[in-house]
């Protein structure tokens, strides 16, 4: 029920077949997200019904990342993006898939899914349910039910506010402090969304008490602390989403087909986990509708969707982990800060490695 399974229902449901649309919370509701999509979705929705021009949304085109000590590196974002909350970006996206004949069911968690013959059979909290295909998009934590992943050398946390704060609308920034980092940038109304990634160890350190955290870790980068001390809080206490990890992952597990999050993770820094997820629905939705007319078996649609999955991510993914890796670290940041502050060029090829094409 996020980004990718609300777009991958929305489009299958416009080709002619009959969806279902499982969603363990009840829309609208936020999510731990840093709410900054890359304009590379911008003309996707678009098409897929949602009048984005109407919305007045901000676009955002600066890029200003901080390490912990305070050097501040700029840049100009090419390609650029704009900022919408998942509050209602999600609710919106459902409300088009309702009009379009997809079923949401609402508060529901899908238990398990099993193939016999040329049908699955879903058990979920709501009933059990047949199907000739499954997607699953359940996002960065994995289902019980769903294949172990190796134990991750860490997990991470994530932490989201929304705000309100004295900052430019068009621009975006990225601030470093020990392990781990924090974006802040406008989203829909007058609000801004902070969302900072860190691992369990940082907080497990501080007697897992987040406001402890951030007093004597966060706010140690002066542009943190300037943040949390002149902006308004507009939740009692943050959202926050644990046992996140960047594992390599699959296209096809448990007999459901995987896309976004669940197929796998770009870093959060890079800021294109919303577009990428967006990406994978376009690419699965016409695979899906040419299996359900009989044009592809399933082995072709699961050959053919892990081909492109890997073409269109794998390289983006794997530059999001080599980037994050440099940074969270107090002289290592600084340093890479520092250096490419002075190659622009360089600069940009590394923000261009993490985006796509609009598609």
């Amino acid at each position: 029920g996020g980004l990718a399974g609300l777009c991958l229902a929305v489009q299958v449901a416009k080709n002619g077949f009959k969806v279902i649309l499982f969603e363990k919370n009840q829309y609208p509701f936020h999510k731990v997200c840093g709410e900054y999509i890359s304009m590379e979705s911008w003309d996707f929705l678009q098409r897929l019904g949602l009048p984005l021009s109407d919305w007045g949304l901000p676009n955002i085109h600066k890029l200003g990342v901080s390490s912990i000590t305070g050097f501040m590196l700029e840049a100009p974002l090419e390609l650029g993006g704009f900022g919408i909350s998942r509050y209602n970006l999600d609710s919106r996206l459902a409300q088009l898939a309702r009009q379009h004949g997809v079923v949401v069911v609402e508060n529901c968690k899908v238990q398990h899914i099993e193939t016999i013959g040329e049908l699955q059979y879903l058990q979920t909290s709501a009933g059990n349910y047949e199907a000739r295909i499954t997607a699953g998009s359940y996002g960065k934590i994995r289902p019980a039910f769903m294949d172990k992943l190796p134990i991750p050398n860490k997990n991470y946390i994530g932490v989201k506010y929304h705000i309100k704060a004295d900052f430019p609308n068009d621009r975006i920034e990225l601030h470093n402090f020990k392990d781990g980092y924090c974006g802040i940038s406008k989203v829909d109304e007058d609000h801004y969304c902070l969302c900072y990634l860190t691992t369990a160890d940082n907080l497990k350190s501080h007697g897992n008490n987040i406001q402890e955290m951030e007093r004597r870790v966060l706010m140690q980068n002066p542009y943190l602390k300037h943040i949390f001390d002149h902006s308004e809080f507009l939740y009692e206490a943050p959202l926050v989403i644990s046992n996140v990890s960047f594992n390599a992952k699959k296209t096809y597990s448990n007999n459901a087909f995987l896309l976004g999050d669940a197929a796998g993770a770009i870093a959060p820094l890079c800021g294109n986990g919303m577009s990428l997820a967006m990406r994978a629905s376009s690419l699965l939705a016409p695979l899906i509708s040419s299996f359900l007319i009989e044009e592809k078996t399933k082995p072709q649609l699961m050959t053919e969707y892990e081909n492109l999955w890997k073409v269109h991510f794998s390289s983006r993914i794997k530059a999001g982990y080599y980037i994050q890796y440099l940074f969270g670290n107090n002289a290592l940041t600084h340093l890479t800060l520092k250096s490419l502050s002075h190659t622009p060029k360089l600069l940009q090829k590394l923000i261009g490695l993490t985006h796509g094409k609009r598609f």
